[in-house]
């Protein structure tokens, strides 16, 4: 802190310094310097009215001797020896013209006739005393003190920051830093809190995802290895078919564990951009309630609502319709008998309902169900990796949205998504 103070303090009185010097030569040099002490000009008036009453052969002897007597410096100078024409105007005028001739000197102008009555004067330069430094060290102090007031909370926000950023590079996946919201750096430490955030679920998620991936990986490779060696042991072709149809199950399932696991890798790149652009959800949503009714449970109750002015709705249809197909598919598996769809348009935010009389999700578990490679049920009745919600609260999150869930009317779960018209990515 103690440098930083020293350099704003300096860089402070430096400009006060150029400052004042800046404004004095300016007003040296384009000020108006016609201001003079009115009993001089009352004295120069008078010298005027008494010269003006001599023949003016003996106007310059009368005027030396005045200033002889005086001591004071008087000239008489010939109206040819002023130069400018404003002074010159002014003079004929029967104005006072004052003209500085050096840094303290000055001489009072005043025309009589065709001559020009010269009187000098002498500016004195003011000797500052005790109580005059005394104060100027009181302003500087003032200033210091508070060029200090100013910095203190800076540095010591900057401080915390720094000590945070520092605890967080030396690999503690946690950032803390105490800045108030007043603080000026208040936006770049919430801006470094939600970039630690974001790094520290990155490591979190590929964490999961390697344990994920190796445990999903081992139970179609076991039952591969099993597969061949009964296949090995066949005798007859008819015998081998079932053994390699098992594999090739085993490969599908493979297959569909890469495929999901690169698709939320994708959407956890940094460098992933959005292609959005509007769309008609009022025939879209329908399609897609469509296309997976007929692909898993064609007995149940798909009921969609769409709102009628939903015809450019503003996102990425590719994610959007992947992260809504998510949804219902998910709904299927645990729906009674109906899973309902609802799509409104709420002044500038778009909200879609996906909800089913199912058992529902505890609320203890609602939001970690969105975990990569979370699964709350797992059984043979209910396949999957536990990826597709998650890549649901990334797609919305890229939206610069978010996804909760509840309670349905019916007692099952309901996912609600919400996002801007303005689709703009979180991070």
């Amino acid at each position: 802190m103690t440098r930083n103070f020293l350099k704003l303090y300096a860089l402070v009185l430096l400009a006060i310094a150029g400052i004042s010097w800046t404004q004095e030569r300016l007003w040296l040099a384009y000020g108006n310097h016609d201001a003079y002490d009115k009993a001089q000009a009352t004295t120069l008036t008078l010298i005027q009215k008494q010269l003006a009453s001599m023949p003016e052969a003996q106007r310059s002897e009368a005027l030396s001797d005045l200033a002889t007597s005086t001591s004071t410096d008087l000239e008489l100078l010939n109206v040819s020896d002023i130069a400018g024409d404003a002074t010159l105007t002014k003079l004929r005028n029967g104005e006072i013209v004052s003209m500085r001739a050096g840094r303290n000197e000055v001489w009072l102008l005043k025309q009589i006739d065709n001559s020009v009555i010269a009187f000098k004067q002498i500016e004195l330069e003011v000797q500052r005393g005790a109580l005059e430094w005394l104060l100027a060290s009181l302003l500087y102090a003032g200033i210091a003190l508070v060029v200090m007031i100013w910095l203190w909370p800076l540095t010591r926000d900057l401080r915390a920051l720094e000590q945070a950023t520092a605890s967080f590079g030396n690999r503690n996946w946690s950032y803390h830093a105490n800045i108030k919201p007043r603080s000026q750096v208040f936006a770049l430490a919430e801006t470094f809190r939600k970039m630690a955030a974001r790094i520290d679920g990155l490591i979190g998620s590929h964490k999961d995802m390697s344990n994920a991936v190796a445990h999903e990986i081992k139970t179609p490779l076991a039952r591969m290895q099993f597969t061949l060696e009964l296949a090995q042991n066949a005798t007859t072709v008819d015998a081998v078919l079932p053994h390699l149809q098992n594999i090739k199950s085993d490969i599908a399932d493979l297959n569909a564990l890469v495929r999901a696991t690169l698709d939320y890798a994708i959407l956890e790149r940094a460098d992933f951009a959005l292609n959005i652009a509007t769309h008609d959800f009022t025939k879209i949503l329908p399609a897609i309630a469509d296309y997976v009714r007929a692909d898993t449970r064609t007995e149940l109750n798909f009921n969609c609502d769409v709102a009628m002015n939903a015809t450019l709705v503003e996102c990425d249809i590719h994610l959007m319709e992947s992260a809504i197909k998510n949804l219902l598919y998910n709904a299927s598996r645990y729906a009674k008998q109906t899973i309902n769809l609802r799509f409104t348009i709420d002044k500038d935010t778009y909200r879609l309902s996906i909800e089913d009389d199912g058992p529902g999700i505890p609320e203890s578990e609602r939001q970690r169900v969105f975990g990569s490679f979370v699964q709350l049920e797992k059984s043979g009745n209910h396949k999957g990796f536990g990826l597709g919600l998650a890549i649901v609260k990334r797609i919305v999150e890229w939206h610069g949205g978010q996804v909760v869930i509840s309670e349905s009317s019916w007692g099952g779960a309901c996912f609600t998504l919400t996002w801007s018209k303005k689709a703009e990515r979180l991070f």
